[in-house]
């Protein structure tokens, strides 16, 4: 693991962030509020609120980019680049692959969204706003086996409802914008109890194969994955 994921753990919640209300991009930077980890096992950052392994990764067709980082590539918080620009801190999985990460938080169903997920949407400006999409299935596990799924709406227009890969990532160390508050952070956030759950474990993508705006396309490019509820 790479010291850029071992030094991050969560110290507070949301209102450690600094964030003031309802900000927007545009603002004054909001910060976040971590520190070095004071539990570590293995190396590993203990109950940090980002994806801490990655337990298993099946690439699909047409994409190799950032295999070589991994898991690295895909723990601790995101790197986004903001409105107009996607992020190169990402594995992309190729159409129709997917990749199970694994946390040392349990996410709960609390107020709101419980997890985000950032891949590297961007907006391309011009006449008509137009979005470069790379979408893909959200699915939830308590126990690694038996997974229960987002109902993702490739077909609807922009933002996608239910499906990751949709919204531009603001959040990142140089950026300032904290990963753990919706308002600031960009991705797209679930709500376990649009499932009907309490708990998950683990969190599963799935390429659905779209295309965006541009070719070539090699699928899902995931970032990172953020605990906002839990224990």
């Amino acid at each position: 693991m790479s010291l850029r994921a071992l030094r991050w753990a969560f110290v507070g919640v949301l209102g450690a962030c600094g964030a003031t209300p309802d900000p927007s991009p545009g603002d004054a930077a909001v910060t976040c509020a971590y520190a070095d980890a004071a539990a570590r096992e293995d190396g590993r950052v203990i109950g940090g609120p980002f994806a801490t392994r990655v337990v298993s990764f099946t690439p699909g067709e047409g994409a190799t980019f950032g295999h070589t980082r991994l898991p690295d590539v895909v723990l601790g918080p995101p790197q986004g680049g903001g409105e107009n620009t996607g992020t190169t801190d990402v594995v992309s999985l190729g159409l129709g692959g997917e990749i199970v990460v694994g946390f040392d938080r349990v996410i709960v169903d609390g107020p709101g969204d419980d997890f985000t997920v950032f891949e590297n949407a961007f907006s391309v400006p011009g006449a008509t706003l137009r979005h470069w999409a790379e979408l893909a299935e959200v699915s939830v596990s308590v126990d690694g086996q038996n997974w229960v799924s987002f109902q993702c709406d490739t077909a609807s227009s922009w933002p996608h409802p239910g499906c990751a890969g949709a919204r531009p990532v603001y959040a990142s160390t140089a950026s300032g914008f904290c990963a753990l508050d919706p308002r600031v952070s960009g991705g797209d956030g679930f709500d376990l109890a649009t499932l009907g759950l309490r708990e998950a474990r683990f969190v599963r993508l799935r390429d659905l194969g779209t295309q965006g705006l541009m070719a070539p396309a090699t699928g899902f490019d995931l970032d990172a994955v953020a605990v906002l509820n839990g224990r």
